[in-house]
Formats: C-alpha cells, structure tokens, sequence
C-alpha cells in the first residue's frame, strides 16, 4: 500500500507534476441528476526509486452509471506579454494539465517522482436509481495486490437534467479537420470525422453549429485564403444568374440534426472586423470551377449583391423546407469596432429585408451598434458587457476569447478551472439567451497561414493564450479527444440548466437569492470568488433544493 500515494479531488482542482495537490479536507461526495455527467480527479504519486511501471487502475461504479478514466496529460501553455493578466493566474509556467487520454485499465503508467492523474467521469443514466453510492477507485499491483485506494460518494438525484434551452456554440472549423487528417474535403472520410466531431460537441453540451455555406470569413489574413469548406455548390449561367445546388448542405442539416444539433449559424456574410468585402465564394463559370467573390470584391453594391438577393431567398426558403428556420441564425461580420460602424450598417441594410423573420447574431462590444438599430441580437464580449446589460437589451448573448484576459471568466489553460466554470452561473443571473466561443478545434496559427500541430502548440504559434484557440483535440482515429477544459465547460452549463431547473420549482428570486448567498460584493463578470468552494457549494445547495 505505501509504494502509491492516492488523493481524490474533486473536479476543480489542477494537478501539477512537481507540486503535492492538497488534500481534500474530507471525503469527496459528488451529487448528479439523472443524465448527468459529473467527475473527479484520481491524483497519484510513484514513491519508487526504480524505473517506470504500470498499475491496473479500477472503479466499482454502482447500476445505471457509467463511468470513463482518462489520464490527464501535461500540455505546453504559454501566454504572451501583450495580453493583461491578473492574480487570479495560477503561478505555473510551460506544463498545463489539459489533454484527457484514454489508456488501457491495466496499463496506468506509474512514473517515479512525479505526481500524476486520472480524470474520473461517471455519466449517470436517465433512470438510475435515486440515492447515495460509494464508490471505490483502487490502483492494483498485476498480481491483484492493492497499491493505493480510495473511496468517494455519489448522490443520485431523481429528477432528470433539463435540457439546454439557450444556444451555446463553440465554433467547428471544418478545414481544420480536413488539414489535419490530410482528407479531401468532404469525401466520405471527412464526412465520417466532421460527424463525429459533432456528436461530441453534443455529448459536452454544445447544441450549435457553425454551418459552412461559404468558407467562413473567420482568423483569415486579409489577401490570403483558407482551405475552400463550400456546402452550397454555385453555377453561374449564361446569363449571368446563380443557380444553386443545396445537396450538401442538406446533408450537413440532417447529419447535425441525427446527433443532436438544436440551432444552426450561417457562416459570416461578410469578412471579420468590419465588412468591407464578400468572403470567398467558390463556383462554376463558363465551365470553370472558380472564384466568384473574395478579398477584391466590395462588400456593399455591386455583383456581390446580387449574388446575395439570389442566394439569400433560396437558401430560406431551404431553412423552412427542412424545418429549421425558427432555429437559424446569420451572421454579419464577426467582431466589428466602432469605426466599421457604417460599412456593418450598410451590409446589414442588403440582408435584412432579404431574411425576415430570422435573427442576426453577431459578436461586437460597442454598445452603439444596438443603439443605432445596426444589430438586432448583439453578442459582447464578457469585458464589455456592462453596457448592454444596463440596456435592458432583449435577447442579450455573451462572448470570450483571447482579449478577454483581466478579470473576466475564460478557458485558458493558466487559469484555475473555476474561473472557466463561472461562467454558467453568470449566465443564469443576468438571464442571457445565448453563449458563443470562436475555437472548439481551431489548429491553425494567427490569421490560418499555416496549419499547427495542437499536441506541440496550444497557441496558434504564439498568437493567443494556451486553450483560447480549441477545446478538444485531434484523436489518431479521427476522433475529438477532451480537454479538462471541456469537462469543466460541461459543468458550467450543467450548472446553468440545473439552475433552471430549480428556478421552476423555487422561482427565479430563490435562486438568485441563493447565487449571492455569503458573497460580500453581487456576483458579476469580473467580480467573482476566487476559489472553488463557492461553486461546490452552490451545486451542493442546488442539488439539495432539487431533491427536497
């Protein structure tokens, strides 16, 4: 039993190799509802002096749970200067725990004088059984012999976790996968990766898609281009109109609507950081497969307009056929400033009258563009949200990447996992109607020059904060794997529905109540507990209002 120190954590804390993860003051009780998926960390240390070995690592998981062990793995984080930082940073440098690994249950490897890990999940059936179980998590000799074991409790709940009833997208970028894996764009092999993508976008909470109906004009260097993602095929005839073939995109609706996709974001209609051109829109002419629109193209005017006044009406009319309408957004432009209020607006003016009835959403930060009735769903980053919530704006959505570095929630890796877990119930207090994040498997370096191995650079080679660029990474198979940052971002929206959950039986002032209880300043975003107790407990006491 002495030869492997074991402490069970809870799902919050970050593990380091040379440092002693403390030690949790008492056993580790975890509750769930039923269709939850909730987890612990199983930190471990190899007291031997010899070489490497291996242990047969085991969980006694009751009926109705099942449970996944993956071990933790150390990834390369960096933050550059130019980006503000705070002292709610871990004061960590080059290792982050982050990639979640599968490995063999009798081939734990055991590396002598470092402190290692294995994330615990246990996704808890839709109709276990009610009630308080222990569970056993045991590292075992090859003989059977026990080299370190520990027990925690999981509380069932009886009710189900609802479902998520806001969007919540973190962005797929389907000429990651294709680049990565070295496939030809939507051959069947890239349909098969795209696909299960998807699926465990689902599986971890995220219910919108990023919809590639022209390469989305997103982190692209101005005069270069992406690797072409074009799910409607264009022709142009001999008299100069666009006739359009949706088959692809059919496909695309219907294999996200089999795994479980809710909402659908069109791709940008315009280029990021201030709709000045068309994005790159790839077609037939005269015979030739080609490119109609890109960076020489004006945005506004001109034959890109009436490429929009063709599209635009058959795609919609599309939308409805196949019953998704109500559940499409189209974006503008990502992330315009101020000074591009004026070229937004007139984009803005060509579409509008030519998608009635369907919103546009858009991520930007200058309170003034809803002001001046430019964007009707406007999405601020979480730094400059304040004046949007002093608006009383309708519909209000919320955003972050790398610029939102001081003081606000994120998913860097050098940040504690509660700053990334905040988030849910922040969105539960001011009510927001959606949540958008640009890097679910972005592996390209700043503006997408060049494609990069995530495994070696976790910040699109120097550009961003380690973990703002994705949340998931390229198995060898073809399969996402997670990140303990996904696992945390799963509970952070667990939270939020279980609130709303709650809220149905207690009414919304009892949980509100019950957000700011003991806090000595109200919750906001960039004013929250350091900590992870305050979190913890919360579940803890939304849980036990649930049951009771």
């Amino acid at each position: 039993m002495n030869d492997v120190e074991l402490r069970l954590l809870n799902s919050l804390a970050k593990v380091f190799p040379h440092k002693s993860p403390p030690a949790e003051a008492e056993k580790i009780m975890i509750s769930a509802l039923r269709g939850e998926t909730v987890s612990v960390q199983a930190a471990y240390l190899y007291k031997e002096n010899g070489h490497r070995s291996w242990a047969r690592f085991t969980v006694d998981a009751p009926p109705g749970v099942n449970f996944s062990a993956r071990l933790v793995r150390y990834m390369p984080g960096f933050i550059s200067s130019n980006f503000r930082t705070d002292d709610g940073y871990l004061n960590e440098k080059g290792l982050f725990p982050d990639l979640l690994e599968p490995f063999e249950t009798n081939r734990l490897p055991l590396v002598p004088g470092i402190w290692q890990c294995v994330w615990v999940s246990f996704e808890v059936d839709k109709n276990a059984a009610s009630g308080t179980y222990p569970i056993g998590i045991k590292l075992e000799r090859r003989d059977g012999g026990i080299m370190a074991a520990g027990e925690i409790d999981l509380e069932v709940i009886a009710l189900e976790l609802p479902p998520l009833d806001i969007p919540h997208t973190r962005w797929l970028h389907a000429d990651c996968l294709a680049e990565y894996y070295g496939v030809r764009v939507f051959s069947e092999r890239h349909w098969e990766i795209i696909e299960n993508f998807v699926s465990y976008a689902v599986k971890h909470g995220i219910n919108t898609i990023l919809t590639p109906i022209h390469t989305p004009p997103l982190d692209t260097e101005i005069s270069g281009e992406r690797l072409t993602v074009q799910l409607i095929d264009v022709t142009v005839n001999g008299d100069g109109d666009f006739i359009f073939d949706f088959g692809k995109l059919e496909r695309w609706v219907s294999m996200c609507r089999r795994v479980g996709i809710e909402y659908f974001e069109m791709a940008h209609l315009f280029t990021q950081w201030g709709a000045k051109h068309a994005p790159k829109i790839m077609g037939t002419k005269n015979g030739v497969y080609t490119r109609l629109f890109g960076w020489e193209t004006d945005a506004a005017g001109g034959e890109y307009t009436r490429y929009l006044e063709q599209m635009l009406p058959a795609l919609t009319v599309k939308l409805r056929e196949w019953g998704i309408a109500e559940k499409t957004f189209f974006h503008i432009s990502d992330e315009p400033g101020i000074k591009h209020l004026e070229a937004y607006t007139a984009a803005q003016n060509i579409v509008r009258p030519l998608l009635e009835g369907f919103k546009i959403v858009d991520a930007l930060s200058d309170y003034e563009f809803y002001e001046k009735g430019a964007v009707s769903v406007p999405v601020p980053a979480v730094d400059y949200i304040e004046p949007f919530l002093k608006g009383n704006v309708r519909e209000l959505w919320c955003y972050y990447c790398c610029v939102q570095s001081y003081k606000v929630p994120n998913l860097f890796f050098m940040q504690p996992s509660y700053r990334n877990r905040i988030i849910g119930v922040l969105l539960s207090k001011y009510n927001l109607f959606g949540f958008l994040h640009w890097g679910y498997n972005f592996y390209n370096c700043v503006h997408s020059v060049y494609p990069v191995d995530p495994f070696r650079i976790t910040d699109a080679d120097g550009a961003f904060p380690s973990g703002d660029a994705f949340i998931v990474y390229p198995g060898a198979d073809g399969h996402p794997l997670a990140s303990q940052r996904l696992m945390v971002a799963l509970e952070a929206f667990n939270d939020l529905r279980a609130l709303k959950l709650l809220e149905g039986i207690v009414g919304r002032e009892r949980v509100l109540g019950l957000i700011e209880e003991g806090l000595d300043e109200p919750l906001s975003f960039t004013c929250f507990p350091q900590n992870e107790e305050y979190l913890l407990t919360l579940r803890r006491k939304v849980n036990g209002l649930i049951d009771n």
